[in-house]
């Protein structure tokens, strides 16, 4: 085997070489390790030496004895591919291949799964959803009963989902027929790497640690980036000279290198972009593709084998290409806009240079001041070694209710057996027995009125004996529902008269509340309801929607970068103060060129000037929240959070205080909640000067406070309906066919009003902890209002003025941006910026902000 490999690799990675020896003496292993550094393979050339062992000792059977576990099909693929190869020519030194090896997915042919019953692989290839399905499976379950190793690649990426909570409890479910089985958990970005390792291996029977070893060599290889900014100034800069020099950069870009990789964050990004790239001759059409989730498999798949074979000059795509999928040898990495997360970055960086001894290169083009700051704060952050926190999602009773149907097809179960067995799964480690009764109950028929909308019971239950187990009829049930991937659903549009105006996602839609209004297809509409997948609105004429743009695709910053960028305001207006060389700093210190430079810098100086102009001694940063009022040409209250907290923090706080002035005021406030703030806008004859609004709100009133202020809108309904589908409330399929999503959607309307009258129904219960802690980010708002109360952070309130803050325009043009075109909104962002500016020379306060610019 070490000849074979020294022939083939010319010897060992270092990852590889860390990794063998622990997972050659059974111990649970975690490795982080960037793209191209053989992650895999360190996995897997432990496990072929186990199973060559096996095989020269005669005791490798018909039987399963590794499972890998990845979240992607087209990954699962590659693996097979990429085993099947060393396997054929280890074969060769056997006379045999001696190895089975193959996939089981969804899209696995009856055939073929037949095939493996009769030769089952040594090494099975899977998804966390087919894994579920296999444990139940009558013959092909037993064959789980001799797994020794399992893998799970991307655990970073199904850490974060309730698909890895999911996995996590097959894990557990598989630890009761295959005790002691080595887990392996692989990523290329993953932080902190003792929770993940906790999730990988989870507890004993007895609440241990079952302990895990971390080999961390993410930062082996040599990665380098840098932020660029088409323009000096974004501020002034027409709209058409800023997205010109763009697309001349990419273009530059794409000819200097042989295969060029750009990430968008949207969908629509990605196409906007191919298309002016091949308007613009970048490389020959035929070089140039798109790569996202709303292409077919056949598109991706063909985008996937061109870039392999060097058949691509460059690919532009959103989130799809950002795992492992084995796409050959990329040069370098455009990101255009901020990717919201430093490990994110990393992940879509870590694409290009396909070898340990290939540095990882990466540019991310920046188009307005916001972005650079967030680009050159994560570009930074990066090279440091710094990544963000990992948020797994915890004690998930839809995901629990699936998997107590799959437990009750097994067998019969005490349960305190049961309990005992979810317990060990590092999600539900805190998990009250009181919580398992009530999801057994839910599913065993114990809540009344549920038959009368046909939810029938999953399992039977007695709740005096403490057991339970299957109902005849449940395994197909179970077979055609399991998986927590939500479907995807199209809302329709119509007047109140009937009429057809368009179509929604519902991922827009969720944030919809009755009142408010929205545009679509260039008119404003105001909402009214919304019955299964039909949208009723009127015509609301000359109104300002209420809702700003969002789209489902767009990334949140996250709370550990917002933070970073927090430090970085503090220290930036720091050297304002001192008059020091902001532009030679930001070059030495952060990996920017000059016009990004002079973009932050001059952003900096309006911001400290405008601070000046008000008579307020503090600054934006970490620690001290600014809170901005101001009052609009219209009337309106602007009460500006200066929150560096990311967006989801800022969506649950924002909500929460817009709920209370709601309360206290009686009528519809506006939120707009952005990554570097939010505002709440509120009438200004009715709030005053809105004094009380800061303290409106505490730690200790966060939660109940957002369950109230969610609990009538559409993201409650959408999320609902995606809890009741996973705890097979509502079935996805019945009896070999497809139910339609607007049925669904219909069904879950009326369920959630039964659910809402019955105390401590649990998929209700999960909706809105699903809201709360994974949508949005309760605790490190929580978090939040503690420092604030303890004075860890300071709060300031800002005088009332007639103009918005250099860093509040941003925001408040987002509530805007729906009925502006994007240079209408470049220049209402110059407008804005130039009122300032005539107020600080008014006020004699410009001089050093020009001096800066200059220098």
């Amino acid at each position: 085997m070490a000849k074979w490999v020294r022939d083939r690799y010319g010897g060992l990675t270092l990852p590889q070489r860390m990794a063998a020896v622990p997972i050659s003496l059974g111990s649970h292993t975690l490795v982080a390790a960037p793209t191209g550094s053989g992650k895999t393979l360190a996995a897997f050339l432990p496990i072929i030496s186990g199973l060559l062992r096996m095989h020269e000792d005669g005791k490798l059977g018909d039987s399963v004895y590794a499972l890998y576990v990845s979240p992607l099909r087209a990954l699962n693929n590659d693996v097979n591919k990429n085993l099947v190869a060393p396997l054929e020519e280890i074969g060769t030194i056997y006379g045999e291949m001696p190895i089975r090896v193959a996939v089981r997915t969804g899209d696995t042919p009856q055939s073929q799964r037949a095939k493996m019953l009769r030769h089952p692989p040594h090494i099975l290839i899977t998804t966390p959803e087919t894994l579920s399905i296999a444990l139940v499976a009558p013959k092909f379950g037993q064959l789980l009963s001799t797994v020794r190793w399992v893998v799970v690649d991307e655990i970073h990426e199904l850490s974060g989902s309730k698909r890895g909570t999911h996995l996590s409890l097959s894990l557990e479910r598989l630890e009761e027929r295959a005790r002691g089985f080595v887990r392996i958990g692989l990523s290329a970005t993953v932080h902190p790497l003792d929770e993940v390792a906790r999730f990988l291996t989870g507890y004993g029977d007895d609440g241990s640690e079952r302990g895990c070893t971390v080999v961390d060599a993410r930062f082996v290889k040599r990665t380098e980036l840098r932020v660029r900014s088409p323009v000096d100034d974004p501020v002034h800069a027409p709209a058409e000279e800023v997205s010109s020099r763009m697309y001349s950069m990419l273009k530059s870009i794409i000819r200097r290198h042989r295969t060029t990789l750009i990430f968008t964050n949207t969908r629509s990004g990605a196409e906007r972009v191919l298309y002016h790239l091949s308007k613009l001759g970048a490389a020959d059409a035929e070089e140039l593709a798109t790569h996202h989730g709303s292409l077919s498999r056949d598109v991706r798949k063909d985008v996937e084998d061109r870039l392999k074979v060097g058949g691509l000059r460059a690919v532009v795509t959103s989130t799809s290409l950002e795992l492992g999928i084995d796409i050959g040898s990329i040069d370098v990495v455009v990101q255009i806009g901020s990717p919201k997360s430093v490990s994110r970055l990393l992940q879509r960086v870590g694409r290009s240079g396909h070898s340990l001894e290939r540095a990882s290169r990466g540019i991310l083009i920046a188009m307005d001041r916001d972005d650079i700051v967030e680009d050159a704060v994560m570009a930074a952050e990066a090279l440091r070694g710094h990544l963000d926190r990992v948020h797994i999602p915890r004690r998930a009773l839809d995901v629990l209710a699936q998997h107590l149907v799959g437990m009750s097809i097994e067998r019969r179960w005490k349960v305190e057996d049961a309990y005992r067995v979810v317990r060990r799964s590092y999600p539900y480690r805190n998990l009250s027995i009181e919580e398992l009764r009530d999801v057994l109950r839910y599913l065993g028929g114990g809540y009344e009125g549920l038959e009368g909308r046909k939810v029938y019971s999953k399992i039977w239950y007695d709740d005096e004996e403490g057991v339970f187990g299957r109902k005849r009829s449940i395994r197909p049930i179970y077979y055609g529902n399991v998986g927590t991937i939500p479907d995807e659903a199209s809302i329709t549009v119509r007047t109140k008269d009937g009429k057809w105006v368009g179509n929604l996602e519902e991922e827009f839609a969720e944030r919809l509340s009755p009142g408010d209004v929205f545009v679509l297809g260039g008119r404003t509409f105001r909402f009214l309801k919304l019955r299964g997948a039909t949208a009723t609105v009127e015509r609301a004429e000359g109104e300002r929607p209420t809702v700003p743009s969002w789209f489902s695709e767009l990334l949140p910053l996250s709370f550990d970068t917002a933070e970073a960028v927090g430090d970085f305001r503090e220290e930036a207006f720091r050297r304002v103060a001192e008059g020091r060389g902001m532009i030679s700093w930001l070059m030495e210190e952060y990996p920017v060129d000059r016009a990004a430079a002079r973009a932050i810098a001059s952003y900096f100086e309006a911001m400290d000037g405008f601070l000046r102009l008000l008579g307020v001694a503090e600054r934006p940063s970490r620690r001290t929240v600014l809170v901005e009022r101001y009052v609009s040409k219209e009337g309106k209250l602007y009460m500006i959070f200066h929150a560096m907290f990311g967006r989801r923090v800022n969506d649950a706080l924002s909500r929460a205080y817009a709920y209370v002035a709601s309360r206290r005021l009686g009528s519809n406030v506006l939120v707009i909640p952005g990554d570097s703030g939010f505002a709440v806008v509120l009438p200004r004859r009715a709030a005053g000067g809105a004094e009380w609004l800061p303290g409106a709100l505490g730690p200790e009133d966060l939660r109940d406070t957002l369950i109230e202020a969610v609990k009538h809108t559409e993201m409650a309904t959408m999320r609902f309906r995606h809890c009741a589908t996973r705890s097979l409330m509502i079935l996805r399929s019945y009896r070999g066919r497809e139910t339609s999503i607007s049925r669904r959607q219909a069904n879950s309307q009326v369920l959630r009003r039964l659910a809402e009258r019955i105390e401590g129904f649990p998929v209700l219960r999960e909706t809105y902890r699903e809201i709360l802690e994974d949508v949005m980010d309760v605790e490190n708002a929580e978090s939040v209002l503690r420092d604030l109360r303890s004075g860890e952070r300071k709060l300031v309130l800002m005088p009332e003025y007639d103009v918005p803050s250099p860093f509040s325009h941003g925001l408040i043009v987002s509530g805007y941006e729906d009925v502006v075109l994007m240079e209408d909104r470049k220049k209402l962002l110059e407008a804005l910026h130039d009122s300032v500016m005539r107020k600080l020379e008014e006020a004699g306060l410009s001089s050093a902000h020009r001096e800066s610019r200059a220098r």
